[in-house]
């Protein structure tokens, strides 16, 4: 193993980087998610309805698909270091404001904002991740990355329910503040300079970044992570009342899914370092058997847990291979398309909502495990078809086990 990168980072720094770069994606994470476990504490007290209150959760993915890209473009120029530090401290403020607002329209600004610094901080951590390693390790620091985000469904959204329930809201977001100026302070020590991805040009970013091939990948993310948000959003009324069970244990469930889906998240970048196109065509197919399980054998809990682990194994573990490959992909536009993987993600999560939604209105919670195996059957040509979208020839070096433009061959993921 190397001791230097290629930035020229020392191996045991770059392991503290990655860390606390986990740790900022950790605290953002939590600040995302943990908003629908204070959702009626939150109507009550600003009184709205649980419903209204739900558009924080809304405006929250917004920002990131929509704003995070365009804080990118404004920031390009800001080296990359000085960039996650900076998006952390204006994070740290937006969630100042969200504890102090007494108006819900208030909250909701603060939540929108919220989620553009989020898809900001998440882009440039990505990038900053990949220099921080030797080119064949890049994934797995990517995984590493979105590892913290992964982590934060399985610790930090629960434990931030528990305070919020017992101390109220406020005290879920003080809680992330908290933990927001701890990794603030451990990028200011920790993370050392590292160049950005591709040009400093903003046209130069832009035209790699939106090219058809890197477009075409983030239809695939789209696709890929709608299909599963179709059953998930709804996955705890499909174990109520499907698979008949209540309470505690459908907590202990969604924690058999949570903590698949982050050993996943962490696995995912080991394979995406060998060949990321083909674990995205592997995750994809293996996501289809484990809804068509959900499906078929969703009275069984014995069956349904087996499947939810499946599921979050390969269904998060698929990520870091996605963002790698849009990195790799938008070439000298690779800083922009590092949010623009983060913008594909989040805008499946929502469009998966809303078919999932649909679903259930028409044709019941059953059947709704169904509707999300159709979708990811329809993603899979797509998903199969990113094979053959090619690194360009400009990028100083592919981010992956991908050959540049005009390579005939892959490197294939060991069987072992």
């Amino acid at each position: 193993m190397s001791t230097a990168t290629a930035s020229g980072v020392s191996a045991n720094r770059s392991k503290y980087a990655l860390a606390v770069l986990g740790l900022g994606a950790f605290v953002i994470g939590t600040a995302e998610l943990v908003i629908v476990g204070v959702l009626n504490l939150i109507s009550d007290d600003l009184n709205v309805s649980v419903g209204t209150a739900g558009l924080l959760v809304t405006g929250y993915a917004l920002g990131i698909s929509i704003g995070g890209p365009l804080m990118t473009v404004l920031t390009i120029r800001v080296p990359r270091r000085t960039l996650l530090w900076l998006a952390l401290a204006l994070f740290i403020l937006g969630n100042l404001l969200a504890v102090s607002a007494g108006i819900f329209g208030v909250l909701l600004l603060a939540r929108v904002l919220c989620g553009a610094i989020h898809g900001l901080f998440l882009g440039a951590a990505s990038a900053v991740a990949t220099g921080l390693v030797a080119p064949e390790r890049r994934g797995e620091a990517v995984g590493l990355v979105f590892g913290g985000i992964a982590v934060s469904t399985v610790l930090g959204v629960p434990i931030g329910t528990t305070v919020g329930q017992s101390l109220g809201w406020q005290a879920t977001f003080i809680g992330v503040i908290i933990l927001g100026v701890i990794a603030l302070a451990a990028i200011l020590v920790f993370v050392p300079p590292v160049g950005g991805s591709g040009s400093n040009d903003l046209g130069d970013q832009a035209k790699h970044a939106f090219a058809p091939r890197v477009l075409g990948m983030l239809l695939a993310g789209l696709l890929l992570m709608g299909a599963q948000f179709t059953a998930f959003t709804y996955l705890a009324p499909f174990l109520e009342d499907v698979t008949g069970i209540s309470g505690g244990v459908v907590s202990a469930f969604l924690m058999i899914f949570g903590v698949f889906s982050a050993i996943g998240t962490f696995s995912g970048g080991f394979f995406a370092d060998r060949n990321a196109s083909n674990t995205l065509v592997i995750g994809n197919a293996v996501l289809i058997i484990a809804l068509g399980g959900l499906y078929l054998f969703g009275s069984n809990p014995v069956l349904v847990g087996i499947a939810l682990a499946v599921w979050g194994l390969v269904g998060f573990g698929v990520t870091p291979s996605l963002q790698l490959r849009v990195i790799s992909l938008a070439g000298q536009g690779g800083d922009l398309g590092a949010t623009l993987g983060a913008s594909a993600v989040n805008a499946g999560i929502a469009s998966g909502a809303a078919v999932g939604g649909w679903a259930l209105a028409a044709y019941g919670i059953d059947d709704v495990p169904l509707v999300a195996l159709i979708a990811c059957g329809v993603a899979l040509p797509v998903v199969w078809a990113t094979r053959f979208l090619k690194v360009p020839v400009s990028a100083p070096l592919p981010l992956e086990g991908d050959e540049p433009e005009g390579a005939d061959n892959m490197t294939a993921i060991p069987s072992s």
